[in-house]
């Protein structure tokens, strides 16, 4: 059936997808960033890695079920590193969690020993890809994945403070009663337990929030607006 429907007038002697995202790691931030990838129409092929074989091949399917809403025609999972061959981007989330009550730091050697056998097995497939990495502490392991990797370092980025930042600008415009979007400030340093807002950056369009309320994060402050970044903190332990 299929020979009488379709005819191929060209052939690809070598048919590699253009532009080819992968996923390392299914749990709930790895599937975030796989459905955003899709409905943003980032790729045109996505490929799911975890250990787990059996939610691997469940998170898949519920994938490739829905594909009809979606313009990615191609949806691959595997537990090999095979099937990440010729990514442009690696996305990696895989990695130990932090417990409660624990430091994200002890997380470092765990995950460090699960980077190396993440790390080396992209390489082999995609040694042309850019790495991405959002496992935890994640500034310490997007350096330990550039040593790994050997790639140029503006190939291997972090997530570095981004969600705390988003996280800020939105305690901020619930506290305001403002939407996020005309709230601005960002959180720098390392992501999680060390990181420091810039209060003297924060501004409502364009507004200084330090110039209308001077004592903003400081401890004479009585409206307590260090209070939002204790909140960004503990929500980044909880990750």
């Amino acid at each position: 059936l299929k020979d009488h429907l379709i005819h191929n007038v060209h052939h690809e002697e070598h048919p590699h997808a253009h532009n080819k995202i992968s996923v390392v790691g299914v749990g709930a931030v790895g599937m975030a960033c796989a459905i955003s990838i899709l409905m943003k129409d980032l790729a045109d092929e996505l490929t799911l890695v975890d250990v787990v074989e059996d939610k691997l091949k469940g998170e898949m399917l519920d994938l490739q079920h829905g594909s009809l809403f979606l313009r990615t025609p191609k949806i691959t999972s595997g537990k090999d590193y095979s099937v990440t061959a010729h990514s442009k981007l690696v996305i990696v989330t895989a990695g130990a969690r932090q417990q409660e009550g624990e430091s994200r730091l002890n997380l470092v050697q765990r995950n460090v020993n699960i980077f190396k056998f993440i790390i080396p097995n992209v390489v082999k497939y995609s040694p042309h890809c850019k790495l991405l990495i959002v496992s935890n502490p994640v500034d310490i392991l997007t350096y330990v994945a550039w040593k790994i990797s050997g790639f140029p370092k503006h190939r291997v980025i972090g997530s570095g403070c981004n969600l705390d930042s988003a996280r800020f600008r939105h305690l901020m415009g619930e506290r305001l009663g403002i939407h996020p979007l005309s709230c601005h400030g960002w959180i720098v340093g390392e992501h999680g337990d060390s990181s420091v807002p810039v209060w003297s950056g924060v501004n409502v369009a364009g507004v200084s929030l330090k110039a209308l309320h001077p004592d903003m994060g400081t401890d004479a402050d009585k409206e307590h607006w260090k209070e939002i970044h204790k909140q960004v903190v503990d929500r980044a332990c909880m990750e």
